[in-house]
């Protein structure tokens, strides 16, 4: 059997943009070489994503409107720009464990096309939480919601990577979990999370101290609270499946909006 080629940066870059977002980029490559970078490059997808929820929201506040219409604005990019399937993960994932039933009828009840009431209450709430925070920035400073709204797609895709870390399994053998699950090194995953806080101090630094401070910590307080999920979801199904990412990713988002918006 001929070992597959080494995928290079350009195939990473692909697979991120093209299985992450819905912008028209065609994955070349659908082998565990080119998952890999794409996973290590998922946070540059969420770098786009949040460059465009948070331009959404400064063109609506440059118009005159109000934090709330720019927040509701900002949340809503990232939704289309991955054709709400975070969001459909995160309601699939709390039907999951909300059902108190075996891995085995849990992942059987997520893999269904109707959402539950847990699920719904999920969405609800963490909506509502979203949009909530980001109307609070907003109302600080046009810069503070933009911040915010960059450094929470941006952690979330990150949440993605350290996910696919060698030693996550897959719960199913088919679908995007198994496509991903256990690709990238655990060297990866930490540089690609250093690179982001790093990042994220630099983006709070140009507003202020305290702000590069906030950031980080709300960098690395949603990536533990991914990183809680995670593994409750492991224990739970067995492994993780593409809704358990979905639901990592918008975990990790929620929460540094929440942070970002404290005072």
């Amino acid at each position: 059997m001929v070992p597959p080629s080494p995928a290079s940066p350009l195939d990473g870059l692909r697979f991120a943009f093209g299985t992450l977002t819905v912008l028209p980029v065609r994955v070349t490559r659908w082998d565990r070489t080119a998952a890999r970078g794409g996973m290590l490059c998922a946070p540059l997808a969420g770098l786009a994503v949040g460059a465009a929820a948070a331009a959404a929201g400064l063109v609506l506040l440059f118009l005159g409107a109000g934090p709330l219409l720019a927040a509701v604005a900002t949340a809503a990019v990232p939704a289309v720009l991955t054709r709400g399937l975070h969001l459909d993960g995160l309601a699939d994932t709390a039907d999951g464990l909300g059902s108190a039933k075996p891995a085995e009828d849990a992942l059987r009840i997520m893999k269904q096309s109707d959402i539950g009431p847990f699920g719904v209450l999920t969405l609800v709430l963490v909506l509502l939480a979203q949009v909530a925070a980001l109307a609070q920035a907003y109302g600080g400073s046009w810069a503070r919601g933009a911040l915010a709204a960059v450094a929470a797609a941006t952690t979330a895709r990150l949440a993605l990577t350290l996910a696919a870390r060698t030693g996550v399994p897959a719960a199913r053998p088919e679908g995007l979990g198994a496509a991903v699950a256990g690709v990238v090194p655990v060297r990866g995953a930490l540089a690609a999370a250093v690179a982001v806080v790093v990042a994220a101090a630099a983006g709070g630094a140009l507003l202020g101290a305290r702000d590069a401070v906030r950031t980080v910590l709300a960098v690395l307080v949603a990536l533990a609270a991914a990183e809680l999920l995670l593994r409750h979801c492991t224990r739970r199904f067995g492994g993780v499946t593409g809704d358990v990412f979905g639901g990592l990713a918008e975990t990790a988002a929620t929460a540094v909006l929440v942070l970002c918006c404290l005072p």
